[in-house]
């Protein structure tokens, strides 16, 4: 708490001062990773997000055949749809390479290289005339080669009072068998952003 405490009043400082500024890394101030500089979601939030959903997948269902089968199964993954008034599209690509990077690494899984599926993806694009439509994910996660592909929707519900604001996150991440279209593994992961007096 005393961190924080001085770190904050650092910051403080810096803004009501308006000259002095100085940038820093996060290793030369300490907790300063630890503070929301807004209520867009930041590092801290992606692994929160990132941590609720992965272990909700490495625990499931689906991720125990996909152990016990004779070869790991080759899985594609999707963008995030962004249902939110929040410009958070980097974020939540961030999101999703990191779950990425786990599941490769965790050899479950084979994944289809992003270069490869980006380059389908923008051509469906241009063929579409618009932007990624999630409803085709199975279309092209077949042309792809893929056996199952992830996806998920974050929503916002945003409020504001006396100056004061929250927004509640809530990312929901599942796996589509592409095959049948059904959904083999679901998940709500949420957290709060607030700016309070």
């Amino acid at each position: 708490m005393r961190r924080a405490t001085v770190v904050l009043l650092v910051l403080i400082g810096t803004f009501l001062t308006g000259c002095g500024a100085n940038y820093v890394r996060g290793d030369e101030v300490e907790g300063l990773d630890d503070l929301a500089m807004s209520t867009g979601l930041d590092k801290k939030d992606l692994e929160k997000l990132f941590d609720q959903n992965i272990d909700a997948l490495m625990t499931s269902a689906v991720v125990a055949k996909w152990k016990e089968a004779e070869n790991p199964p080759l899985v594609s993954i999707f963008p995030i749809a962004n249902e939110t008034s929040e410009h958070i599209r980097d974020s939540l690509d961030a999101l999703l390479s990191k779950m990425e990077t786990k599941l490769v690494n965790s050899g479950v899984v084979l994944m289809i290289d992003h270069d490869q599926q980006d380059a389908l993806i923008a051509e469906i694009r241009k063929q579409q005339g618009g932007e990624f439509d999630q409803s085709k994910s199975a279309e092209i996660g077949r042309q792809l080669g893929a056996k199952f592909f992830i996806t998920g929707k974050v929503h916002s519900s945003s409020e504001k009072v006396d100056g004061e604001k929250r927004v509640q996150y809530f990312l929901f991440m599942k796996v589509v068998d592409i095959e049948t279209g059904a959904i083999r593994w679901q998940n709500e992961a949420n957290l709060t952003k607030g700016l309070v007096k």
